[in-house]
Formats: C-alpha cells, structure tokens, sequence
C-alpha cells in the first residue's frame, strides 16, 4: 500500500505476453500453459489477471505457469465451519499482514510439501507484499504465530498460494479468518462477485468446502472479480 493509504501500488509492466488460456486449443488438455518469464511484480500481476499462476518445474527447467483444467475454489458461503473448528476459532486471535515473511518461511518449511517455495519465491511475493498486493492472514494464540496462509488480493480475486499450522486447526481458522474479511462477517455487499481461488482441491480442503470448476468458468468469473473492488480489510 502506497504512503497514503491508498491501495496497493502498480509496478512497471512486464515485458513478458502471456498466452490467454481460454484461447489456446493445444493447452486444452494441460494445467501447464506457458513456460519462462520471471517473478518480477509486474509478471506475477499480469499471470494472476490472466488466470495464472507459477509453479517451479524443476532444478534445472524455467518457470511453468499453470492454469488448471479444473480449478480448485471456495465458495465464500460455502466454507464448511465444524462445530468443533468453530470452538477453535474462540482460542485464537486473527491478524492481517503482520508477519508476512514469517507465514511464507512456515508454509515454504522443507519438512512440509511447500518445498517450491524457495528464496526467490519469497523475495517475489514478499515484494509484492510491500507494494501492498500479497498478504497474510494469520492465527495467533498466547503471543505465538500459530497458523496463517498467505496469497494475493487483486480486486475481488484472492488467490490463496499455502497455508500452515503449528498448532491444532490453526491454519483453518486462518482460513475461516480470510473468508470472513473478503465478506466483512456476511455484510458486504460484493461477496457474491468475490473469488476464493486455492489452485487445486485437494482431499484436505475439500472438506473445507472447496469445489472444482472447469477452467473456462473460472476464467468467466476471474473477470466479473477484477472489476470488483478490494475487500475494506485488504486495501
């Protein structure tokens, strides 16, 4: 967020096009649509507005830039609340962009599935962070980061990137967390043109609620959300 408050700051364009992947009939068939580019702000921006997002391929290959045959959301009305994850939630303390590095180191931990999350995808985001793009949500208890998750918030789209937890249900409170500031507790009026993306479903946050879509509807509802305004606790 820029010295005045006044939302997040647009860096320099990226040199790099990339491929609509709506449009593209031999990536029909692949998450993988593009490969190359950098990590710099305004490329990262630019893949997110386009539907996607990097993933390190391997050691030695590029950047890969995927862009799922089917799409992993959360509906925002949709978040499958326990009653005893909501009994957690009263334990623990919700807090915003106060320790970004700090959740990506955790969710990037080598003894956890968030090895790609290297040092250059934590000085990217990080970046981003300061321009007032990516942010962190987080669950704190006793003092303690406890859990948390981090992503980007671009006009009505987050796109959530990983979370973690170090103690119990600590990361889906975080989530509950995130879902109640992009709806403001069920009072905002644009909740409805919001999109919680996660990138892939997974058996774990399937039982939060999360969904598949098709990638031409994520895309149909990626533009509805970039045309709507910031949630009031992320900008």
């Amino acid at each position: 967020m820029n010295s005045a408050g006044q939302g997040p700051v647009e860096p320099p364009r990226s040199p790099w096009h990339f491929p609509d992947p709506a449009r593209v009939a031999d990536w029909a068939d692949d998450d993988l649509v593009a490969i190359g580019a950098d990590l710099a702000p305004g490329t990262l921006l630019s893949a997110y507005r386009s539907g996607l997002f990097p993933m390190p391929l391997d050691d030695e290959d590029p950047m890969g830039w995927f862009s799922p045959q089917q799409r992993g959301v959360l509906p925002l009305g949709g978040l499958r609340v326990t009653a005893s994850l909501r009994k957690s939630c009263k334990h623990f303390e919700i807090r915003v962009d106060t320790a970004f590095e700090e959740v990506m180191r955790a969710c990037g931990d080598p003894e956890r599935d968030g090895f790609w999350i290297t040092e250059e995808f934590i000085a990217a985001y990080t970046a981003l962070h300061e321009l007032g793009w990516a942010h962190s949500v987080e669950a704190w208890r006793d003092g303690q980061l406890a859990g948390g998750l981090y992503g980007l918030a671009i006009g009505g789209l987050f796109a959530g990137e990983s979370m973690f937890h170090r103690q119990r249900d600590a990361s889906k409170v975080a989530l509950v967390g995130l879902v109640d500031l992009l709806t403001a507790g069920g009072t905002d009026p644009y909740a409805d043109q919001r999109l919680l993306d996660v990138q892939w479903r997974t058996d774990h946050l399937a039982t939060l609620g999360v969904v598949e879509i098709p990638r031409a509807t994520y895309l149909r509802r990626l533009r509805t959300a970039l045309k709507t305004p910031l949630p009031a606790a992320l900008g």
